[in-house]
C-alpha cells in the first residue's frame, strides 16, 4: 500500500524564475514528489508528497541554497523531538549545553499510519534502536524516561526501528509508525547502540516529543524570543548539529 501524501512548506531564498527552475530540477530528481508551487514574494515552496523532509531539504541544498522546513501535514498532525546526548549524571559547576545529536520529524498520514523522519550526526559508527518511551523526563537520560511505551491498551509497537550510523557519525531511519502524532506528543524517544556495539553514554541519544507546525501554521520571520531571523536561527542549529 502506498503511503498518502502530504503538504508541507520550506522557506527557501529565491528572487527569479531561474531560481525556480534549478530548485524544480534537484527537486525533480526526488521520488514521491507529486506538485510543487512557488512563491516568490514570499520565499515559500510548497510541496504536496510522500517525500520524507529531510530528502526535499538535502535536495535543495545540493544545488547550493539553504531551506527550513515551516510546516507539514495538517493541523496537530506534527511533531518534532531534537536528539541529544543526555545530561551528565555529576552536573559540572557550569552547566553546558547537550550537544545536540539529531532531530526526528513526525507527520501523521492517516489515521494509523505516521511518517518518521529521523537524522543524526556525530555518533560512534555502530547498530542503533530508537524507541519511544512512556515519559518525557531526560534528567538522568533514558534511566529517567521509563520502559517502552506501548499504547494506552498495551497494543502498540515501542520500538520505532533500527538504523545504522557510519563511519562519518552519520545515521538516519525513514519509515512509517503505527502511531497518531498526539500520542506521542509529551513523550520520551531514546536511540541507543544495540547489542556489543552499546558503550556507555557516548551511544545514547533522548529527546522529548513536542507538537511542531502544520502546513501554513507559522509564519514567523523573527523570532520574538531571540530577536534571531529564521536564516539566524537555522545557522545555530547547524552549528549545534541539528541540521
Amino acid at each position: 500500500m502506498s503511503l498518502p501524501a502530504y503538504q508541507a512548506t520550506f522557506s527557501v531564498p529565491m528572487t527569479c524564475d531561474a531560481c525556480i527552475k534549478d530548485i524544480s530540477g534537484a527537486l525533480s530528481t526526488l521520488p514521491g514528489i507529486e506538485k510543487t508551487d512557488f512563491s516568490l514574494p514570499n520565499q515559500i515552496l510548497t510541496t504536496t508528497s510522500t517525500t520524507p523532509p529531510s530528502d526535499i531539504i538535502s535536495a535543495i541544498q545540493s544545488i547550493g541554497r539553504p531551506a527550513i522546513l515551516r510546516g507539514s501535514g495538517g493541523a496537530n498532525s506534527a511533531a518534532v523531538c531534537i536528539l541529544e546526548t543526555p545530561p551528565p549524571q555529576t552536573p559540572p559547576t557550569v552547566p553546558e549545553p547537550s550537544p545536540v545529536r539529531g532531530l526526528a520529524r513526525l507527520i501523521q498520514l492517516s489515521e494509523r499510519i505516521t511518517l518518521l523522519d529521523m537524522t543524526l550526526t556525530g555518533l560512534p559508527k555502530g547498530s542503533y534502536v530508537a524507541s519511544i518511551r512512556q515519559t518525557g523526563d531526560i534528567s538522568r537520560g533514558a534511566n529517567s524516561m521509563g520502559g517502552m511505551f506501548t499504547g494506552f491498551d498495551g497494543d502498540r509497537k515501542g520500538e520505532l526501528g533500527r538504523l545504522e550510523v557510519d563511519g562519518s557519525g552519520r545515521g538516519a531511519l525513514v519509515g512509517e509508525v503505527d502511531w497518531r502524532v498526539w500520542e506521542m506528543v509529551g513523550r520520551g524517544v531514546v536511540v541507543e547502540r544495540v547489542g556489543e556495539d552499546k558503550q556507555g553514554p557516548e551511544g545514547v541519544v533522548v529527546g522529548v516529543v513536542a507538537r511542531s507546525a502544520g502546513v501554513w501554521e507559522n509564519e514567523k520571520v523573527v523570532c520574538g524570543c531571540s530577536g534571531k531571523t529564521v536564516w539566524e536561527e537555522r545557522e545555530e542549529m547547524v552549528g549545534r548539529g541539528m541540521l
